[in-house]
């Protein structure tokens, strides 16, 4: 069944090639469709294009296809081209011609517009809720060790004493600047585009304003042409938050590689969370931090990807854009996946203590040594080569404490203040609003 079937049979090899894995990637939009359909006839009726005795009894059957979207048992039949049409099958089958009155006011074009707004909106959801997860425990480990010392690099040679609570806490602050692009990307999404039909709006005397009210959109996507437009623009900003998400989260998966090796041995995974090796028993491998990173950096190409695939395309709708599900859907679970199980080797691993005592740190001090000689009326440039011959001549020998004062130094985390910087954002998403709507509509 297809929705735009007039009766001539299409080629084997084109349907085949032209559907892709359209099939596959609908059943992330089906209970979504679901929902924008519910939408669409309650405004269909409230205009007069569905009978008052029709609306109650096509609702109730799309609550019933509903829950099997919910419990797994809702399929795309073969011979079936999306769940666009699978739906209206399954309301025809159910009710017959009152199934077929649906899609007035509608095209495909719209719907698949509303499924995968609606879709990533539900998605960028679970991406906050998991990122504020790992937000905790990093915040937690970094008041937890913040009086434990680490070299800190730069050149990857040894440059300033750091702490463990500075380095828990700087994938913190990240976060809340990625935060910030899921915001965004939420606002972007937010905005409700059914009514553009194929990009040109329709004769009907359809009521916008309300199906953004029933699905809980914050806005419009008010010109029609726009809202057929947003369709790739979405999903590529949509993208670059979720990128910005793993450039985070694979950074600080490459320093738990980086650090839980021997010739570092900063940080130890527990046993149980290393893999080993066919031939050498003595490995214990942070396969979970290499995973991370290789699937994070993946997701920092989506952006591309999906600027590469619309670069080129004029205003209206081309069948290329439907590529861009195949990439970009299955990329929201990847990511949780990812932000997930760091939250879980982080809020588990063990950091080692005393490791500066290492004479092979012992220059980290020499920044401190220059600023105490400042500190004593010593000119900078002065105090830096007298530190510098004596570090040639061998006679460097450091007082090795730290005492940072300043904002977001060693001695100063300033943890609290970046919990409220996060806890700023986070109210800024309207997620209740969505959620009321969303059950008002099923109830």
């Amino acid at each position: 069944m297809k929705l735009w079937d007039k009766g001539i049979k299409v080629n084997d090899r084109i349907e085949a090639f032209t559907v892709g894995k359209d099939r596959e990637m609908d059943l992330y939009l089906a209970p979504f469709d679901v929902l924008g359909t519910m939408a669409h006839i309650t405004m269909l009726q409230k205009v007069g294009l569905l009978a008052a005795d029709e609306l109650p009894v096509l609702l109730a059957e799309l609550k019933r296809i509903y829950a099997l979207t919910q419990d797994g048992s809702f399929v795309i039949e073969e011979g079936i081209e999306d769940v666009h049409s699978q739906v209206e099958l399954m309301l025809t089958r159910a009710l017959g011609d009152m199934g077929k009155k649906v899609h007035s006011g509608r095209s495909r074009n719209d719907q698949v517009l509303l499924d995968v707004k609606l879709f990533v909106r539900h998605k960028l959801k679970e991406v906050v809720e998991s990122v504020g997860a790992l937000f905790a425990v990093l915040q937690k480990q970094s008041e937890a060790h913040k009086n434990k010392l680490m070299p800190g690099y730069t050149h990857l040679q040894i440059a300033m004493p750091s702490s463990f609570g500075l380095w828990f806490g700087a994938y913190a602050e990240s976060l809340t600047d990625d935060m910030e692009m899921l915001l965004a990307a939420w606002n972007i999404t937010n905005q409700n585009p059914l009514g553009a039909a194929a990009g040109y709006g329709s004769s009907f005397p359809l009521d916008r304003t309300m199906t953004t009210n029933l699905l809980g959109f914050a806005d419009l996507n008010y010109n029609v042409v726009y809202a057929q437009m947003g369709r790739g623009k979405t999903e590529k900003n949509v993208a670059s938050a979720l990128a910005s998400v793993a450039y985070t989260v694979g950074k600080m998966a490459m320093d738990g590689c980086l650090y839980t090796s021997q010739n570092f041995n900063f940080l130890k995974l527990p046993d149980e969370l290393t893999t080993g090796s066919s031939i050498m028993p003595h490995k214990k491998n942070p396969d979970v931090f290499e995973l991370i990173r290789a699937k994070c950096n993946r997701i920092q190409a989506l952006p591309q990807e999906i600027g590469q695939i619309t670069a080129n395309l004029p205003m209206g709708y081309f069948r290329d854009l439907q590529i861009i599900k195949e990439i970009l859907l299955p990329a929201f679970d990847e990511l949780i996946s990812c932000i997930d199980l760091a939250t879980f080797a982080i809020d588990n691993i063990k950091v080692m203590e005393n490791l500066l005592d290492d004479d092979k740190y012992l220059y980290l001090f020499s920044v401190e040594e220059v600023n105490k000689l400042v500190l004593n009326g010593v000119p900078f440039r002065d105090a830096y080569k007298q530190v510098g011959g004596d570090i040639e001549q061998g006679m460097f020998n450091p007082d090795k404490q730290v005492n940072h004062t300043h904002e977001g130094s060693i001695g100063n985390l300033c943890t609290a203040q970046i919990a409220q910087k996060m806890e700023r954002l986070s109210h800024r998403f309207d997620f209740e609003k969505v959620d009321n709507a969303i059950l008002k509509l099923l109830s």
